[in-house]
């Protein structure tokens, strides 16, 4: 499905660095469904795409998309164009929903959000409780009550709001300790809050763990290989510690790329040879067969053939 050029109908400020904005069609028709968990690709007015989640639960025949927006200043420039470049009635070019983090069946749910990770958690904890689901407990870790973005919906007996600059860090233990098949973790934030569950949750099923970091995930080891660059047979070495898109430009091979955090899909390039270790959270299983995301993706094989990606021919 091709791309959405959608309005912004309106914005609001929850806290002094996160802002909401409403995306609806100029014309007024209804947008693409999803579930909670999806997110969207917007490109920001200087040009960067950057993902964010779909905060409301409600996605079978909506007439928005909403999403909330962080600004860092000390980032790649994506979050400060959307705060300081874009005004209600401002169009932007939006991507139709993806869903990588679904909401899977379970008797009853832990969630942990930290921080901003709190939008595709919001809308899966509205879901469940719109749908009168009792067991789903929240935990939401945040530094201050003014930088909580919906401080105010989440009061009742299972919510747990923590603000680590009044009490210092949450323990999680308590809640992991004892691993129990009928409830699913779902867990989104910054990587040492997702690292921290994942090790606490090392004695429980794999499956029952959901994560969803704000870039995509790293593997702790990568190794060097080869790319051959298909269009005129160019030899590329990867050592360890490059990306295959920094060694690419560094030999001359123009590639465009935007978040270079494997979330936003404009670096990719297609694969016509040699196997690739999928480390992005941006593309489907039939573009895993075809193609490789350079800014966190590597070769599983000595060497790899690349060339442009066009859509999946080669």
């Amino acid at each position: 499905m091709s791309d959405l050029r959608l309005r912004v109908s309106g914005t609001t400020d929850l806290t002094p660095t996160v802002r909401r904005f409403v995306l609806r069609d100029p014309g007024g028709s209804a947008l693409p469904a999803y579930d909670p968990g999806a997110h969207i690709v917007v490109t920001t007015p200087a040009g960067h795409r950057r993902s964010y989640s779909l905060v409301d639960p409600d996605g079978a025949q909506p007439r928005e998309y909403v999403v909330c927006v962080r600004r860092d200043s000390g980032g790649r420039g994506g979050s400060v164009s959307l705060h300081d470049d874009v005004a209600v009635d401002a169009d932007l070019v939006v991507s139709p929903p993806v869903n990588r983090f679904p909401l899977r069946p379970s008797p009853r749910y832990l969630f942990i959000a930290g921080g901003i990770g709190i939008t595709p958690l919001r809308a899966m904890v509205r879901r469940l409780r719109g749908q009168g689901r009792t067991g789903v407990r929240l935990l939401y870790l945040t530094r201050s009550a003014e930088e909580t973005p919906f401080l105010e919906e989440f009061d009742g007996p299972e919510d747990t709001v923590h603000h680590s600059d009044d009490r210092g860090l949450l323990d999680l233990w308590p809640y992991l300790a004892v691993p129990d098949d009928d409830v699913r973790i779902y867990c989104c934030g910054p990587a040492p809050l997702v690292r921290a569950v994942q090790a606490l949750t090392a004695h429980w099923r794999i499956s029952r763990i959901h994560v969803e970091e704000f870039a995509a995930p790293h593997s702790g080891m990568s190794a060097p290989f080869t790319a051959v660059w298909a269009p005129d047979g160019r030899r590329v070495d990867v050592p360890a510690h490059l990306s295959l898109l920094a060694a690419l430009r560094r030999d001359g091979v123009p590639v465009a790329s935007s978040c270079e955090a494997g979330v936003c899909g404009t670096c990719r390039l297609a694969v016509l040879g040699g196997e690739v270790e999928h480390r992005d959270s941006v593309s489907t299983g039939g573009e895993r067969l075809s193609s490789v995301v350079a800014c966190v993706s590597r070769a599983r094989s000595a060497e790899i053939v690349v060339g442009p990606y066009d859509g999946g021919s080669p």
